[in-house]
C-alpha cells in the first residue's frame, strides 16, 4: 500500500494514538491509527518514522530507545488507512522482512467495511493499474497497467454495508481501495474513489456511522515467517473505535 495526501478532515497527528504491539531486537509493530501519514520524501526519508513515533501514546513511545536514523519503514499504509505497520531496527531485519512480504511468505490480511453485498462472496480481484492521468491524487484500473491481484471474502452484511477480509497478492499504491471501487463496492469513508454515498440515506443515526472522517480500512493481521529477524509471529490489531463503533450499530460481529 502506499500513501496519499492527508485528507483536511482527518485530525493531525498529535491528537491520534498509535501503541506498539510487539517488539524484539530486530524490529517492532506499531498499530498505527489512521491520520498518521507515512509519506516518504527523498529530501527527508525520516520524516515518516518520525510521525510514526510521535503518534504513539506516551507509555509506548518511552519503552522506545532507538535512534531514528537506524529505523526503516519495512511497508506503507495510506493515510487514512489504520492497523499494523512492520519497522525494523537494522538493514538486514528490514531484508529479511522485505523479502518475506514480496515472496509472500509473509500473510497480511485488511479488513474493510464496503458499500453493498459483493457477489460472489469470496473470490479475487486481478485488475492491472496504473495512474489517473486526469486526477495525480488516484490510481485506477488500466488494462496497460501493473498487474494487481487481491483476494476478498465476505465476513458479514448488512442493509448497506458488508465487512470484507482482503489479502494483497500485490503490494500497488491504493491497491485495495482501487479494486473495490471497480468492483462497485466502494469503501465506506473512502471519498477519492467514489465520493459521499452515506448522503443518499435518509435515517440520520446510519447517515452519521456511514460518514466517518476516514477510510474504513484497517491493517487487521500479520503472519510473518520465522526468519533471520526473529520467529514466527501471528499479530493481530483491534479496530479503531470509530470502525468498531459502526460495526456495532450495523450488528457486525467479526469472528476473532
Amino acid at each position: 500500500m502506499g500513501d496519499d495526501k492527508i485528507d483536511s478532515r482527518i485530525a493531525s497527528p498529535a491528537h491520534l494514538s498509535s501503541h506498539l504491539l510487539w517488539e524484539n531486537e530486530r524490529f517492532f509493530v506499531i498499530d498505527k491509527a489512521p491520520g498518521v501519514s507515512l509519506a516518504t520524501p527523498r529530501a527527508s526519508p525520516l520524516d515518516a518514522v518520525v510521525r510514526l513515533l510521535d503518534s504513539l501514546v506516551p507509555e509506548d513511545r518511552s519503552c522506545l530507545y532507538d535512534p531514528v536514523g537506524n529505523l526503516q519503514l519495512v511497508h506503507r499504509l495510506d493515510v487514512g488507512t489504520s492497523g499494523l505497520v512492520l519497522v525494523a531496527r537494522d538493514p538486514d531485519a528490514h531484508s529479511a522482512l522485505s523479502q518475506a512480504l514480496s515472496e509472500r511468505r509473509a500473510e497480511k490480511t485488511y479488513l474493510a467495511l464496503v458499500w453493498g453485498r459483493p457477489s460472489p462472496r469470496k473470490g479475487r480481484w486481478d485488475w492491472p493499474m496504473g495512474p489517473d492521468t486526469e486526477d495525480r491524487r488516484r490510481m485506477k484500473v488500466d488494462p496497460h497497467g501493473k498487474p494487481s491481484a487481491s483476494g476478498f471474502e465476505v465476513v458479514a452484511t448488512s442493509r448497506y454495508a458488508s465487512l470484507l477480509q482482503l489479502h494483497l497478492e500485490t503490494g500497488r499504491t491504493h491497491q485495495l481501495r482501487v479494486h473495490c471501487a471497480h468492483a462497485g463496492h466502494l469503501i465506506v469513508g473512502d471519498d477519492l474513489y467514489g465520493g459521499p454515498r452515506h448522503k443518499t440515506i435518509r435515517d440520520q443515526k446510519l447517515r452519521d456511522q456511514l460518514s466517518p472522517t476516514h477510510p474504513y480500512l484497517h491493517s487487521w493481521r500479520l503472519h510473518l515467517p520465522q526468519s533471520v529477524a526473529g520467529p514466527e509471529i501471528i499479530l493481530q490489531a483491534p479496530l479503531p473505535p470509530d470502525f468498531q463503533r459502526t460495526l456495532d450499530f450495523l450488528e457486525i460481529r467479526l469472528e476473532e
